[in-house]
């Protein structure tokens, strides 16, 4: 196998988990910057021209980092991120879920149409006008999982799990670019301070 890598929360996100587990591949760096990911010879990979890209064995190419984390759990189930029982995984999927489409989604599309916005223009259909909003949005959100988070060390109670690695890879990247983590929110931030911790933060 192979991981085609680049800058960025998504990648990080894969990188993370494979660090989790002990897994290591051949990497082939991607520059998003200059727009590979858009041009002919990555698109044949990856059509929706994103990084990262999982290459598997036979050739075929894996996209979208939740579901590349779902195969790497099921071809290195130990130490698992997803669950051992239908319950803990429907658990993980449930909480990764609520935190990819209410938290990672608005808050990289209010990078995307503000600061971004010079990078992601030609690329994609951009909306400046919605960047406030989506980062507002995000934040909402986080409120809310602050609250939900009031005396668990992870996401999902006691285990760290995929859930904790997406919202990790994102709210790090981010709060270093222009979505800071609210420091009110106390919850969050202690976790904040236990991830960044790990030796798989660095990953």
């Amino acid at each position: 196998m192979k991981l085609y890598n680049s800058r960025g929360p998504n990648p990080a996100v894969v990188r993370i988990f494979m660090a989790e587990k002990g897994i290591e591949l051949p990497m082939e760096e991607v520059d998003i910057r200059a727009g590979v990911n858009r041009q002919s010879d990555y698109l044949q990979l990856n059509p929706a021209g994103q990084c990262p890209a999982l290459e598997m064995d036979d050739g075929s190419i894996l996209a979208e980092i939740t579901v590349i984390c779902e195969y790497l759990e099921d071809r290195y189930p130990d130490p698992p991120l997803i669950g051992t029982t239908a319950e803990e995984k429907a658990e993980t999927r449930m909480w990764t879920r609520r935190i990819d489409l209410n938290i990672c989604e608005p808050m990289a599309n209010g990078f995307r149409y503000s600061t971004g916005l010079k990078m992601f223009q030609d690329r994609m259909r951009c909306m400046p006008q919605a960047a406030d909003d989506l980062k507002a949005a995000a934040q909402d959100k986080l409120q809310w999982l602050n609250e939900q988070m009031d005396g668990k060390d992870f996401v999902v109670g006691g285990r760290l799990t995929l859930a904790d690695i997406l919202l990790f890879g994102f709210l790090d990247f981010f709060a270093g670019v222009d979505q800071p983590i609210d420091q009110t929110l106390t919850n969050i931030t202690a976790w904040h301070e236990r991830m960044r911790a790990r030796p798989s933060a660095t990953a």
